[in-house]
């Protein structure tokens, strides 16, 4: 069997919230399991906003963070401990104003193994 760390993805996901409304941010990928290390909330306009950021897997959404504040020109870190995401589990981010947010996320794609 192959290394599992040998077999990861390492990646940075962005986006620059132009709208109000949910935009998918990151797809956990089939057969894989994700751990999101960090998310980053920037403020770029100088107006202080708020951040809404669910999990949704099928028809079910779960709130990770509600209606979160980032200060003016302010940047929030929105993770204390690892977020894990499971095959099909899509992370939202929904700004409250529109092109005043940038997100940022680290994390990390492992495949999932199976036993014989």
């Amino acid at each position: 069997m192959a290394n599992v760390l040998s077999t990861s993805r390492y990646k940075n996901v962005k986006v620059d919230l132009t709208t109000t409304t949910a935009t998918t941010f990151y797809t956990c990928p089939p057969l894989m399991t994700t751990f999101v290390s960090s998310i980053l909330v920037s403020e770029d306009t100088g107006n202080a906003d708020t951040i809404t950021v669910t999990i949704t897997n099928g028809s079910s959404v779960f709130s990770v963070f509600k209606v979160k504040a980032v200060g003016a020109n302010g940047t929030v870190e929105l993770l204390t401990s690892d977020l894990i995401l499971v095959s099909g589990d899509i992370l939202k981010v929904t700004a409250a104003t529109a092109n005043r947010l940038h997100v940022i996320a680290s994390l990390v794609e492992v495949p999932k193994t199976t036993t014989a």
